[in-house]
């Protein structure tokens, strides 16, 4: 299993920085102003991704950084739940 998440943050340090804010931007704003369940259960996937990185970039974040994440993860999971009730 180590030498999966080795692979995973390999590929995530490849990635063109602009095009994944452009890309997690797009996905955010859908979420945000997609109506009703379908924008919560959108929104909370992608609380899911952001837990997913959180834990795999975990042991290279600094503390601020992990708080932020913490933060933003917080950030996301409320938004969602308050879009499904």
């Amino acid at each position: 299993m180590q030498r999966t998440q080795s692979g995973l943050a390999a590929r995530l340090a490849r990635a063109n920085p602009t095009t994944v804010f452009l890309i997690t931007l797009v996905l955010v704003l859908v979420a945000f102003f997609t109506p009703g369940v379908v924008g919560g259960l959108f929104t909370l996937a992608l609380a899911a991704g952001v837990a997913a990185l959180l834990v795999t970039t975990w042991a290279v974040q600094t503390p601020p950084t992990r708080v932020i994440r913490l933060l933003v993860l917080t950030l996301l999971v409320t938004a969602g739940l308050v879009k499904l009730l």
